[in-house]
């Protein structure tokens, strides 16, 4: 009996079980050790069971022939006044919602979900507290004798019976005295003197008094008739618990028995574990050997890898050795009948179905796993050592074309992404074959003079210790050619330099600004990007039906956006990029008041007098003296138009050029003209007059599908944009940022 005994300790404490509860897992351990680790874990102390010492209905406490009902608790009020006070009647009102507890088992190392009322949800494992009775008494039971409760100290007597009753311990004197014949305690159950009792049965933690007599395999849980009938298991397979305790003591009797009438086969595979273990130790020796061999060759500049690799082989055959050591000590243990096979006997001997049932579910799949070793057996280590052979072709050659650390390579500059706007945004990349760099250097200066050779040049800025692979720098000059490089750095020091790249500021202050489209005709249609700096434009029934009028000269609808800004004085700058597969697109600026009076008030679209841009931007027809109130440019299909100088705007005065990938604007409003720009070179595309005698504000017009985006400023590049607003720009700006 005494190789059952850790088969009868707790996984939390290392203890025997007292009071065991079985988790969710089908694991069990003490009671009194799961609350202990579910505060330590600062869920609230649950609520345990009686000390099995201090039973609650003991004659100590309580006279066998009188009962008297204890006084409710404080607690107890407050909760019935505060149901019966409540709104509702008959509904308790939670302060908070339940908590979910979460226990760590031991024994699985997994987070089990003990439900919301924690370790109540949780059944006694009382076959397991009758086989660790048995062993105390069979083992120990000398050093666990029982004294009568109800003896006087001086005369205490040892106790000969217990009472499941009562819950209380008896000697022979006392048992006849505290049961009289002819009274309902002399048909009390009596038991063997305990120091931990136990109920008879197992009955449901939901359902007080009602015993478990069903078996869910679905759920793998115990049932009571009024659980079978929730909707929770409908469908599943439940099964009588007679029925389950049958079929599972059969099957655990057949694998026990089958683990015992093959112990030849057990003995067979110790002396193969056996050998293993002798061939591990003659295998590593030659690899050792081999090893000495290998590192003698590189001796003059590896002496120390030996040491490490042997360690590393040492530590291998000691695993190895300690694994079939392990499996060799589990093979005998199954050879002399040991621990589990008599843990199983034991529980055999259980004849409480639901209780046998509850308990014998870890040892069957524990019997299930050792008869599947038994059939399926292997070593658990490979003791060939055939993976710890070495090749040193590649580490000699390694040796042999060592060389200075070398300094990183020139960087290359990602031109795609290096632009110039508010600040100048410089990103780069080392080459493939580079060395790593550490951090680096970034140099810049500003071109004086002419764009040719003969320009001057200021001297070199620089911005050190640069961690990643780009760059801001800010406090730049308008309209200025600005020279840039870059070189990494490491412990070699400085690489060389990357090739100068040629950044042009913007010709004024950069504007900031978001879109408006609460003055466009069909403001349903367009659609605006989170921030308010993208915009698409999705054509829609109105669009058709213009379309399908296209032969009697109805001229399209369009969609207007504004700015959320206007300009009273002063030179600013803006830019944005036009989707190339847009179908037109106007850019450009136009008087605040006009702009709202005749997108905002219903018009005869079919005249082409009222399109913003339809062949004749300035509107000459009315006053050829006084410039126009709009300026725009229009844009589609991969393509921009460009009025030519000097001629007027009709067909054939009219060309087209690639559509850049970005546009960029630049409004004069004391000399009232609006320059159009490529925004990569700031090439000058095209130059129009407006009239700036009242707020004017930027405006993009959509005909048919189309999507722009407004350029982001590289300072506001992880920053989100307010909600829209208004605001008027009374003084002259003087810094890049407005």
């Amino acid at each position: 009996m005494k190789s059952i005994e850790r088969e009868l300790h707790c996984p939390v404490c290392e203890e025997m079980v007292k009071q065991p509860i079985v988790l969710p897992c089908m694991h069990s351990v003490c009671v009194l050790c799961a609350a202990e680790v579910l505060v330590q874990r600062g869920y609230p102390p649950p609520e345990l069971p009686p000390e099995p010492n201090t039973p609650t209905s003991s004659p100590i406490t309580r006279s066998p022939r009188q009962t008297r009902r204890p006084p409710p608790k404080t607690d107890r009020l407050d909760r019935v006044i505060r149901t019966v006070c409540g709104t509702h009647p008959g509904r308790r009102r939670k302060d908070t919602p339940p908590v979910i507890m979460l226990f760590p088992c031991p024994t699985c190392g997994k987070d089990v979900e003990l439900g919301e009322r924690g370790l109540a949800d949780c059944l006694r494992n009382l076959t397991l507290e009758r086989i660790v009775e048995r062993y105390r008494h069979t083992v120990s039971l000398g050093s666990m004798a029982v004294m009568c409760q109800f003896c006087k100290p001086p005369q205490a007597l040892e106790a000969t019976k217990g009472c499941a009753d009562c819950r209380s311990n008896f000697c022979n004197e006392c048992f006849k005295l505290y049961h009289p014949w002819g009274t309902p305690r002399a048909q009390h159950e009596h038991i063997l003197p305990t120091h931990s009792f136990r109920p008879k049965v197992l009955v449901c933690v939901e359902h007080e008094q009602e015993r478990l007599q069903f078996y869910c395999r679905s759920c793998q849980r115990l049932l009571c008739p009024l659980c079978k009938l929730r909707r929770a298991h409908s469908g599943h397979k439940i099964m009588p618990i007679a029925l389950s305790y049958q079929t599972l003591k059969e099957k655990i009797t057949k694998e026990m028995n089958y683990i015992l009438a093959n112990q030849e086969s057990v003995q067979a595979q110790i002396t193969q574990v056996e050998s293993g273990i002798a061939q591990t130790e003659v295998h590593s020796t030659v690899a050792k050997e081999q090893l000495n061999q290998c590192v003698s060759e590189l001796r003059g500049v590896l002496a120390e890898r030996q040491g490490a690799l042997a360690m590393f082989l040492e530590g291998a055959r000691a695993q190895r050795a300690g694994t079939l050591n392990a499996q060799f000590s589990e093979k005998q243990s199954l050879l002399e009948n040991a621990a589990l096979l008599t843990y199983t006997q034991e529980l055999l001997k259980e004849t409480d179905q639901s209780c046998f049932v509850q308990a014998a579910r870890v040892t069957h799949n524990r019997l299930v796993k050792a008869i599947e070793n038994l059939q399926h057996f292997s070593l658990s280590a490979d003791p060939s050592f055939r993976h710890f052979q070495m090749d040193v072709s590649r580490e000699l050659k390694a040796l042999s074309s060592m060389d200075f650390i070398q300094a990183p390579l020139a960087p290359v500059i990602d031109t795609q992404k290096t632009l110039a706007y508010d600040q100048l945004y410089l990103c780069w990349r080392l080459p493939q074959d580079s060395a790593p760099a550490w951090h680096y250097s970034v140099e810049y200066q500003r071109k004086v003079g002419s764009s040719g050779s003969n320009g001057t040049h200021c001297s070199w800025q620089h911005l050190d210790d640069v961690g990643g692979t780009s760059a801001v720098i800010d406090k730049l000059e308008m309209d200025s050619v600005y020279v840039l490089r870059v070189r990494g750095c490491n412990k070699a020091g400085f690489g060389e330099y990357s090739e100068e790249v040629y950044l042009h500021t913007p010709p004024a202050p950069v504007l900031s600004f978001c879109l408006d489209s609460r003055w466009g005709l069909h403001a349903e249609r367009v659609a605006l990007g989170k921030g308010q700096t993208y915009a698409r434009s999705v054509p829609g029934m109105t669009l058709l039906q213009a379309a399908d009028r296209a032969l009697t000269s109805c001229h399209l609808t369009s969609d207007l956006l504004v700015a959320d800004v206007s300009i009273t004085q002063g030179r600013h700058y803006w830019a944005c990029s036009v989707e190339p597969g847009s179908y037109l697109v106007k850019v450009g600026v136009g008087i605040e008041a006009k702009l709202q009076e005749w997108f905002h008030l219903p018009q005869d679209m079919a005249s082409p007098r009222y399109d913003p841009d339809s062949g004749h931007d300035s509107g000459a027809e009315d006053a050829q003296d006084s410039p126009p109130p709009f300026c725009f440019l229009t844009m589609g299909m991969g393509k921009i138009l460009l009025p030519k100088c000097g001629t007027s705007n009709t067909s054939t005065g009219l060309l087209t050029a690639p559509l850049p990938p970005r546009l960029g604007l630049c409004l004069d409003f004391e000399k009232g003209r609006l320059t159009f720009y490529d925004a990569h070179s700031l090439r000058v595309l095209w130059e129009g007059t407006v009239d700036c005698s009242a707020p004017v504000c930027p405006a993009f017009c959509f005909i048919g599908g189309g999507a722009l985006q407004l350029q982001e400023q590289i300072a506001n590049r992880s920053t989100e944009q307010n909600p829209p607003r208004r605001v008027t720009i009374q003084t002259r700006a003087t810094d890049a940022g407005h």
